[in-house]
């Protein structure tokens, strides 16, 4: 769903579907997808994706089956960590510039500049100052990219605070998952009032040029197919077709 005034993140319903409903239209979805990707690269548009979310909201998951089964000569994904010394050194939009797509191109970014008025503003890695000026400064980031023709799908998933403890306990619990559970999440799950006001402030101040798409995410089927009929939609709604 579009975000609109008043969205309360923890007051969203979380549908399921069925297995079947699940691989049939998984199925559907990414050859439409692989279609308007071609499509795009006959144009001199490029795409971006963006995802954020809480942790363990799926993103990865997502990512995955929005990407595999695409050409990847046209695709890049980058899965944005702390700044590096150099990076830190700059601007923090900096970092972004280079990773932007070619025209033709789609990149898909998990996580984003956006956590310069999430993490960074709850963690206090960015003054007061520092994190509101950042949403003027990324709208207008956002606002020369579509001014020059770029689609910028923008994505949260969301899920509830207990299926994120559900999570992270089986991801504890298995060693091939392990890694993925980090005492900075669960440091960051004692803040979730917080992140969460922190996204419904920038869902309001960072949508007029490129609005969000909010995503229930307790249900993982109904997600995925969400987030490529998304971006499908995206595509077709800018003119991208075969």
């Amino acid at each position: 769903m579009n975000w609109k005034k008043g969205l309360k993140l923890d007051a969203l319903s979380h549908p399921e579907i069925t297995e079947d409903d699940y691989k049939r239209s998984l199925k559907q979805a990414q050859l439409r997808l692989l279609t308007h990707q071609h499509a795009l690269a006959e144009s001199k548009r490029p795409l971006l994706v963006v995802f954020e979310g809480p942790d363990a909201a799926g993103k990865g998951g997502a990512i995955r089956r929005l990407v595999e089964r695409l050409d990847p000569r046209l695709l890049r994904v980058h899965s944005i960590v702390k700044p590096t010394e150099e990076e830190f050194a700059h601007h923090y939009l900096w970092r972004f510039w280079s990773k932007l797509p070619s025209y033709g191109q789609t990149v898909v970014f998990d996580r984003s500049w956006y956590g310069r008025v999430l993490v960074e503003r709850v963690e206090e890695f960015a003054t007061e100052k520092e994190w509101k000026r950042a949403y003027a400064e990324i709208t207008e980031f956002e606002k020369v990219l579509a001014d020059d023709g770029a689609i910028i799908v923008k994505i949260y998933l969301h899920i509830s605070k207990d299926e994120q403890l559900s999570r992270f306990k089986r991801r504890e619990a298995d060693p091939y998952k392990h890694w993925k559970i980090t005492d900075e999440d669960w440091r960051n799950r004692r803040k979730w009032d917080d992140h969460n006001e922190a996204a419904e402030d920038m869902f309001h101040k960072t949508s007029s040029v490129t609005p969000w798409t909010i995503i229930p995410g307790n249900f993982k089927w109904f997600a995925r197919i969400q987030v490529l009929e998304t971006v499908n939609a995206a595509l077709v709604d800018a003119g991208i077709a075969p």
